[in-house]
């Protein structure tokens, strides 16, 4: 329960003893600042800590957690209205009629105002919506509100829908929660008890806050935004879910992730960046419409971000908040309510226990289900992710060392519109790794592994620190325990993009152990025991190059000493020919617009610059991220 808790009164300091506390606190704050650490947001849980500083205009990963005091709750109703009287009314005494727990809970009414062009030169049509507008102030200043405050605010002139919702909120606080409302809504008795246990439950309780979620929508989730995407279809058990879309009939929103989308959408309309997303059922509303409607910025914002959204599944139809779907922006004619609308009488599921956060589903664009967390730190969590990955019994591991994000971020929008999803990307406990854990990749920290190996596996004669070494150890761990449980496995470079899903077209040809020599690209067959033998490992990790961190140039790739291995021991291996399926993209190729016949894949070289490799991309059509790092295309695949 959220509950305003009163103000504790302090003894003050004895009078004698004051000028030594203050000497005593200000070298107590000169060693703080001398040696605090710099603590850094972990995925799901974040540090123990009442930080409540907004960074405008950082993602998620830069937001810390909200206090988990709720002494400065505060709950703003936000009605947004335009001329619909009956809608409006209907929408007031719903609110007016809900249970608010005894809580203070504010009312601000927007109203816009008439568009003095629809009237024309008619002076009588000027007249009767003047009429119209002073009926709705008449009805607004007259009507009773007794949980809190009202406010109306009447607009001078007609701004459209998107202002509406763009300036109806700048949060005051971290603390501070807006519920969106339009006025052909209507809202169930219990919606404001329901909102105010989930505010509770997955932004003030620690063990389930996220800095991803962006608030909770009560309408009834039947939209799938991406174009061609999964039926929207759950279980009976699934009561609360997550789910990227944007819900405007009725949407709670949390107040950092709406600072960040104000100060973001500032940016990109300034700078006349368009809310296209390729792929999305919105854009053709937002190329249809333009700036009447402000959902695609919304959604391109999030798309970007990697932010969800709560949803309530409460079956048979029905919601806590139902649109009537009067004429106006959205419908062209009244088509009515799109849902039941829940009640007390009617509630048959329980609404007030609020699941771990842990134990909820999370759904992207398409609804495919997206799972975030998963990353392997120790030797025990490796065997159950690499068996939650496997497709057709062959995993993917996607090594980021020497790769730009870029070329990274733009590779998983490759994998994605390939439908590519049994890879596991493996590289240092970088934010840069987190962040893309945070969004549902499956992740494998080097550093952790190599760590709780050196605990449990490693001779501890090895003790080389360097990156490249813990990756290569961490590398040959990870192909062993895919061999081991009976998985094929390909390891491959991020600077590279398939054209299309080779890593299954040509799992086939392979031999036990294939590899390139101009990229990291590797095949390990499941049947290759000699990958499975710990000597494998014990002549990786007691080499004096690796233990002592030195790494010779003429062996750069992991898949080059697995190579030297079988040779030295006499075991048949196969030389993948790059020339015959790839296209090597070098700094001089600037006229290269196509693939030639059979060319499944192109690569380049870990230190060519990233402004000429954007360059070649594009040319080659094969750059698929924009400014901010994110897919330019939402691309789903029906299962």
């Amino acid at each position: 329960m959220l509950r305003r808790s009163p103000s504790a009164k302090a003894m003050p300091p004895a009078r004698n003893a004051l000028p030594f506390l203050l000497l005593l606190a200000v070298v107590f704050l000169s060693l703080f600042s001398l040696h605090r650490p710099d603590f850094r947001l972990s995925f799901l849980r974040p540090p123990e800590s009442d930080q409540k500083t907004l960074v405008l205009g950082n993602p998620s990963s830069c937001r810390s957690q909200p206090s988990n005091s709720t002494s400065n709750f505060r709950f703003i109703v936000k009605v947004l209205a335009y001329d619909r009287l009956d809608s409006l009314a209907r929408c007031l005494r719903s609110l007016a009629n809900a249970d608010y727990d005894g809580d203070r809970v504010d009312l601000h009414v927007f109203l816009d105002h008439f568009r003095a062009s629809d009237a024309g030169n008619d002076s009588g049509a000027l007249d009767q919506r003047l009429e119209d507008a002073r009926r709705m102030l008449g009805f607004v200043d007259g009507f009773e509100w007794k949980f809190g405050g009202k406010l109306v605010h009447y607009r001078t002139g007609n701004v459209g829908l998107q202002a509406q919702w763009l300036e109806a909120w700048w949060p005051s606080s971290d603390d501070e929660f807006a519920f969106v409302v339009e006025d052909d809504l209507e809202l169930s008795p219990v919606y404001y008890r329901y909102l105010k246990k989930l505010i509770a439950a997955y932004y003030y309780d620690r063990s389930n806050f996220n800095p991803s979620i962006y608030g909770a929508s009560l309408q009834r989730p039947r939209f799938v935004a991406g174009k061609h995407g999964n039926k929207l279809q759950l279980d009976d058990d699934t009561h609360i879910f997550l789910y990227q879309i944007v819900g405007t009939w009725g949407q709670l929103l949390f107040p950092k992730p709406w600072k960040e989308f104000r100060l973001w959408y500032d940016t990109h309309k300034l700078k006349n960046i368009q809310p296209i997303l390729m792929g999305m059922v919105t854009t053709g509303w937002y190329k249809r419409m333009g700036e009447r409607i402000w959902t695609p910025w919304f959604i391109k914002f999030i798309h970007t971000r990697g932010y969800y959204n709560i949803y309530t599944n409460l079956l048979q139809e029905r919601a806590l908040s139902v649109s009537h779907r009067e004429a106006g922006v959205n419908y062209g004619r009244k088509v009515g309510p799109d849902s039941q609308l829940i009640n007390s009488s009617s509630l048959d599921v329980n609404l007030w226990s609020m699941q771990p956060l842990s134990s909820l589903k999370w759904f992207d664009f398409c609804f495919r289900e997206v799972i975030p967390g998963r990353i392997v730190k120790t030797l025990d969590e490796l065997g159950p992710l690499l068996h939650s990955l496997h497709r057709d019994k062959t995993l993917i591991i996607l090594s980021l060392y020497g790769v730009a994000e870029a070329s990274l971020r733009n590779l998983l929008c490759h994998f994605e519109s390939l439908d590519i999803h049994n890879y596991v990307i493996l590289g240092q406990g970088s934010e840069f790794l987190h962040e893309l854990n945070r969004r549902g990749h499956a992740v494998i920290d080097t550093e952790e592994l190599v760590q709780d190996l050196r605990k449990h596996v490693l001779k501890s004669s090895w003790s080389s620190t360097t990156g490249r070494s813990k990756e290569i150890v961490a590398t040959a761990y990870v192909i062993r325990k895919s061999i081991v449980m009976g998985y094929n496995a390909w390891l491959v470079s991020g600077n590279m993009i398939p054209t299309s899903n080779i890593f299954c077209n040509f799992t086939q040809e392979m031999h036990e152990f294939a590899t390139a020599n101009e990229l990291e690209l590797s095949f390990f067959r499941s049947s290759a025991s000699i990958f499975m033998d710990e000597n494998f490992i014990i002549k990786l990790t007691s080499s004096p190059s690796l233990k002592d961190g030195k790494w010779p140039s003429s062996t750069p790739y992991f898949g080059q000493l697995a190579a030297r291995f079988s040779q030295e021991n006499k075991l048949p291996m196969q030389t993948i020919d790059i020339s015959k399926i790839a296209y090597a993209v070098t700094p001089n190729d600037e006229k290269q617009s196509s693939l030639g016949v059979g060319q499944k894949m192109v690569f380049w070289a870990a230190d060519m610059n990233l402004n000429l490799l954007k360059g070649r991309l594009q040319n080659l059509g094969l750059w698929a991220i924009d400014e901010e790092l994110s897919c330019t295309s939402v691309v789903c695949h029906p299962s």
